[in-house]
This record gives structure tokens, sequence and C-alpha cells, in this order.
């Protein structure tokens, strides 16, 4: 299983969390970019319902698979 990271970072003139290339919107203080974090982390860890998705691959072929609602990463937020 996958752990996705939260960083909490400086970013455009206040704080964000960043997972891995992305970041969120810009908080005014540290800590309320921490607490976006922490409910982003556990959304992420919140199972959902399986279900069957199509997708286009980067080759331009068209996929199908079922997206397993059980199958959640683990997370953790760093500062």
């Amino acid at each position: 299983m996958s752990t996705e990271t939260y960083r909490i970072v400086e970013h455009d003139g206040g704080w964000a969390y960043r997972v891995g290339d992305v970041f969120s919107e810009t908080f005014p203080s540290h800590e309320a970019a921490r607490r976006a974090a922490e409910r982003a982390a556990a959304e992420q860890r919140a199972p959902g319902e399986t279900t069957p998705v199509a997708y286009e691959d980067a080759s331009g072929k068209w996929r199908e698979e079922v997206a397993r609602g059980g199958d959640r990463p683990k997370t953790e937020v760093k500062d």
C-alpha cells in the first residue's frame, strides 16, 4: 500500500500543504494549513464505493478497470 505525504510549506505569501508536486490553496497561517492537511489526509483514507472506471492512457488507448472502494492509501502530515 502506498503512503501519501502532506507537507506543510510556505507558499504564495502564506502557507499551504503539498502532496507530490501539487499545492493546496494558500492559508494565512501554518496552523490553518496543517488543519486543512489533516482534514484532506483523513478524507483520502476514507473508503468509498467499488465502481468501474474508464480512462484514456498516455498512448490514447481506452482502458476499463474496477476501482475498489476500500483500496485507500496511508496518509501522513509532516511539517
